[in-house]
């Protein structure tokens, strides 16, 4: 059960897939404690059940063993504390930006005033573009657009599925800078899959490696430099990289 200064716990996590007569186990093992205002980074190579993790703890996938426990209670279903940003945005391409943005909170039934939804559209810098639908947006724009849309669900976690993947370096790096600030002004955590080495060195402050040899965890890197826009300037950013790249050749 989750300690009272836990805000997300994942107890002994297992995930076994069977298809007809054959079993692959993807995930054991995995125990993960989240406190609020804290965020956490999980990479490794493909296959090793980074997505399914997040699907677990979102409440989207039933693990076939273990618990996930938020704020305390456990989660067996997707929970209104939670908010997920998947890959592919999941925005509906016949409606415009704004009602993107307001349609989780809509249909939460989560009164959003004008003044938080203007501050979170200029925070993102999409402040412009209302009247436009995701066809007409740059790969950043719709990103930023999916953003703040769990942002106004005002979730306690946040969950990330590979966020910047198809977005050009600089503008990834921007988005980044952009969820770091909301971060560090608002009252959430967040959890975020990445396979960018750098993208999970400056976003976590801790940084799990899940092994797709074992199913389990190979290691965890403590990251407490993480949380500065000037983190990617110091000699411990380029450390941390260093660390987590050699760790991560050791799969190649």
């Amino acid at each position: 059960m989750a300690t009272s200064h836990d805000l997300l716990r994942l107890d002994n996590i297992k995930k076994i897939f069977i298809n007809a007569d054959e079993s692959k186990t993807v995930l054991q093992g995995i125990n993960l404690s989240l406190s609020k205002s804290d965020s956490f980074s999980i990479v490794g190579p493909s296959g090793c059940g980074k997505t399914t993790l997040l699907l677990i703890t979102a409440g989207l996938l039933s693990p076939t063993e273990g618990s996930v426990w938020m704020d305390g209670s456990p989660v067996h279903a997707p929970n209104r504390k939670i908010g997920l940003v998947l890959q592919h945005y999941g925005l509906l391409p016949w409606k415009t930006v704004a009602a993107n943005i307001t349609l989780g909170a809509h249909l939460q039934k989560i009164k959003i005033a004008d003044e938080e939804l203007i501050t979170v559209k200029q925070k993102l810098g999409i402040e412009d573009i209302d009247h436009l639908y995701p066809g007409q947006l740059s790969g950043g724009q719709r990103q930023r657009v999916a953003l703040a849309r769990a942002i106004l669900l005002r979730p306690s976690l946040l969950l990330l599925d590979e966020p910047f993947a198809a977005i050009d370096t600089i503008t990834r790096e921007r988005l980044q800078n952009r969820l770091l600030t909301i971060f560090t002004q608002g009252k959430f955590s967040f959890v975020i899959v990445t396979h960018n080495i750098e993208e999970a060195v400056f976003l976590g402050r801790k940084i799990m490696v899940l092994n797709n040899q074992g199913a389990g965890i190979k290691t965890v890197i403590e990251n407490p430099e993480m949380g500065s826009l000037e983190y990617r300037n110091r000699p411990a950013f380029f450390e941390r990289c260093l660390e987590l790249r050699k760790i991560l050749e050791d799969f190649a």
